[in-house]
């Protein structure tokens, strides 16, 4: 793709020598926006402002932070940022020691030839938009093919997976709201969350739902519920943290410690985004109101992360402001409305579960159904922009 066919990609400088960077800048600004940073410290806060930046170029030797550290932590804080490492032939040691452990994509000796310098850039930015291609195909392949299997299995057992299309749409919305990065792991999580109720019998999987007393035995077979979703997940690649959000979200909040990663603080707030959706929803399924069931998580407000307790409350009250309920027969429905109540077949059986949103292949389902086999008029979100 040529240069005038694709928007100006970011380059971040930084040298500790404030003419050196200049130096780079003037040769990579007719092609690139470029920011300059004067210490690792400096460039860490260029990266956090400029998440889609597409190349850091650092000096080896900075006080403070040596070039080796701050790309270490550009490249576990920005993954996707191609990085490069200037430095002198008597730190080559330490070059290849950076190498290893910043994961960088090329070094150049210094002095650096402008063309060598240029050619350079440009490959990591090819390279920055190759890895974010393959990023954005993987979330589209790995969630457009868990919506279809979630909508499948929807028919099967609306009642749960009903309640995986509700949570989808909490963490979402939260995610959105805390500016979370990988958003499409706790989505796909959420889908997958009624997963284990698969294997129970339907009687013990509608106690679950609606948090009636389980027997001895049930509580059992609940407990190896779990097991089935690790088992089923651990057949799709690139499914990791998907199944470690699944493992931890129901265990109560704590902390980070001091010195954890990005990576690890984002998985914990991953999983108490679904922990707070579930249980939340979980109430709403045995009759509270919005505000009571916030009333109830907020009086263990201990079990949960502060920032995603406030969250849910702002998407509930903003949702609420969005959000008008409208009575239409099942031949007014659309493809993007939303089940605002249960929908019952008139012999009782559930047919569809509030949540759920409207698909093509679902108006076809209702195409099929014999007229009166589902008691009418449903009640639907209408959703004002």
């Amino acid at each position: 793709m040529g240069l005038a066919a694709r928007s100006r990609e970011k380059v971040i400088c930084v040298d500790d020598e404030p003419h050196i960077a200049s130096g780079l800048s003037l040769h990579l600004r007719r092609r690139y926006d470029i920011e300059i940073a004067t210490s690792g410290a400096a460039g860490l806060e260029v990266l956090a402002r400029s998440p889609d930046a597409a190349v850091v170029i650092s000096d080896m030797r900075m006080p403070g932070m040596s070039g080796a550290e701050f790309l270490a932590k550009a490249c576990a804080s920005h993954p996707l940022t191609t990085r490069i490492l200037l430095t002198g032939y008597s730190e080559l040691d330490a070059a290849v020691k950076a190498i290893n452990l910043g994961n960088v994509y090329r070094f150049l000796v210094k002095p650096c030839a402008p063309p060598e310098l240029v050619r350079t850039v440009d490959a990591a930015a090819d390279l920055h938009r190759t890895l974010i291609a393959e990023k954005e195909l993987l979330e589209k392949t790995v969630h457009g093919s868990i919506k279809m299997l979630t909508e499948v299995l929807a028919i099967a057992n609306p009642m749960a997976f009903g309640r995986g299309s509700r949570l989808k749409e909490l963490v979402s919305l939260m995610a959105d709201k805390l500016g979370e990065k990988n958003r499409w792991q706790v989505e796909v999580a959420a889908l997958l969350s009624p997963l284990p109720s698969i294997t129970l019998p339907n009687e013990t999987a509608e106690k679950l739902y609606y948090g009636a007393a389980l027997s001895p035995a049930e509580q059992a077979m609940v407990a190896r519920a779990p097991d089935v979703t690790e088992q089923l997940l651990g057949h799709i690649p690139r499914l990791e943290e998907v199944r470690a959000i699944l493992r931890s979200y129901h265990a109560p909040f704590r902390p980070p410690v001091a010195d954890a990663s990005e990576e690890e603080r984002s998985a914990s707030r991953a999983a108490q985004l679904l922990k707070v959706a579930f249980e939340y929803d979980a109430l709403e399924a045995r009759g509270m109101t919005a505000l009571e069931a916030l009333a109830a998580l907020n009086a263990h407000a201990q079990q949960y992360e502060p920032s995603v307790l406030s969250t849910l409350a702002e998407v509930c009250q903003g949702r609420a402001e969005r959000e008008t309920i409208r009575e239409i027969s099942l031949a007014a429905l659309n493809k993007g409305m939303v089940f605002a109540n249960d929908v019952r077949m008139t012999s009782g059986t559930l047919f569809v579960a509030r949540g759920y949103e409207v698909t093509e292949n679902f108006l076809e389902r209702v195409r099929n159904f014999r007229p009166g086999s589902v008691k009418e008029p449903v009640k639907v979100v209408l959703k004002s922009q």
